[in-house]
């Protein structure tokens, strides 16, 4: 997702991406400054974006990424062999938030069902039944043809702005 909106986003608009190696996955990030926001409350918008892996092993990065965290778009694993392993970050999420001080069920949050396109992704009911019983926004991706990609984005940013809106 993040390497999508990267490398289709305006220059002018973008920081530099950086990439973190882990063993065995990667955490990125950059600045993301969507010109035609304006401001909010005096403040001019800009978005930090970060991935960070799912496995519960890298606990202690997501810890410290969540820290002053707006919103959160959970990415699931379409693949039906990848269910237990996203109710089990689902949950590590939900933990490490509440450490942070926050609640999943109250800041901007949004799912994105990445891996659509595989012929062994679960059905898109068993998805939301499973990892959606709130029933947040939620999207279908492909994210390497960047489909849902930009849905997905412009959802949790809609949602984190009315927050900023309110004043919370």
């Amino acid at each position: 997702n993040l390497q999508y909106i990267y490398a289709n986003t305006n220059q002018n608009a973008k920081g530099k991406m950086i990439s973190l190696a882990t063993e065995t996955e990667r955490t990125l990030f950059f600045d993301f400054l969507p010109l035609s926001l304006g401001e909010i409350r005096g403040f001019k918008t800009r978005f930090h974006l970060y991935t960070v892996p799912g496995q519960v092993f890298y606990d202690a990065s997501r810890k410290l990424i969540l820290k002053g965290v707006d919103g959160v778009v959970f990415v699931a694993d379409s693949q039906i062999e990848r269910m237990e392993a996203n109710v089990e970050s689902v949950e590590n999420l939900r933990t490490n938030l509440g450490e942070q001080g926050y609640n999943l069920d109250k800041i901007p949050y949004v799912i994105q069902y990445n891996k659509r396109d595989l012929p062994n992704a679960a059905p898109m009911e068993e998805l939301r039944n499973l990892l959606n019983p709130r029933k947040v926004l939620d999207f279908e991706a492909v994210a390497p043809k960047g489909d849902g990609v930009y849905d997905t984005l412009k959802a949790v940013a809609k949602l984190i702005l009315t927050e900023l809106k309110k004043g919370t």
